[in-house]
């Protein structure tokens, strides 16, 4: 069996083929290829890996990961930790490898999950025609599928509830209106009925009021004839 270099070590090595995910090195003193990912070619972003490396160029990589995977050995390889001109180790602690293992494992598939949103906004795109979202966010392409927001089960329990709840509210605030109303409308019938019955009262009393007077001069006019006719009566007997 081929020795091969140890875990971290540093070898200098021959590009074997460019892919668009990356480049293949040969290893020296050994018929293995290691892969060095794109990601792993600059500290930058590369989107083509062909325009760092080409077929042939001797590079420095560092031996970052061994994996078993269908019987075959893999090789992980890095460049931007290493100083290409002289070959130095621009991580000896392993730092920014960790850093990158530990995002790998905080990215998951969520491909088979719903997407679901904590904010809702009760808008309707004008470009596809589906709420909760604006046109100029709107993703669909002229022709495609329409995707619209999903609402929560509890959500719809929550609302089902709150719409009997502001049902029955209006209802009594109905039935209490209506009371109202029958209450305002005795009140003034009652007071009608007081007033009506007021006038009726203070009429009685002015006819009552003048027959009296009258009775009254009357009876004034009757007792001085009387005495006139006793003062006659009088002047008789005295004669």
């Amino acid at each position: 069996m081929e020795p091969l270099p140890e875990l971290y070590a540093i070898f200098q090595g021959e590009v074997a083929a460019v892919t668009e995910y990356g480049a293949f090195i040969r290893i020296p003193g050994c018929r293995k290829q290691g892969l060095v990912h794109k990601t792993h070619m600059s500290s930058c972003r590369i989107d083509k890996p062909s325009e760092i490396v080409d077929v042939g160029d001797k590079v420095w990589v560092k031996l970052i990961g061994k994996e078993m995977k269908d019987d075959k050995l893999k090789l992980s390889l890095s460049m931007k930790v290493v100083n290409q001109g002289t070959g130095k180790d621009l991580d000896p602690n392993n730092v920014s490898l960790d850093q990158d293992e530990r995002k790998k494992r905080s990215f998951r598939d969520y491909t088979s999950q719903k997407i679901t949103l904590e904010a809702v906004l009760n808008t309707v795109c004008k470009k596809c025609g589906c709420k909760g979202h604006f046109a100029k966010e709107c993703f669909m392409q002229p022709g495609g599928t329409k995707y619209s927001l999903i609402p929560e089960e509890e959500e719809e329990e929550v609302t089902a509830a709150e719409r009997e709840r502001r049902r029955k509210s209006s209802l009594s605030d109905d039935s209490s209106r209506k009371r109202k109303k029958e209450k305002k409308k005795k009140k003034k019938h009652k007071s009608k009925q007081s007033s009506e019955s007021d006038s009726d009262s203070s009429d009685s009393d002015s006819d009552g009021a003048q027959p009296a007077s009258k009775r009254a001069k009357h009876s004034g006019k009757t007792s001085k004839a009387q005495k006139k006719k006793k003062k006659k009566h009088k002047k008789k007997t005295k004669e």
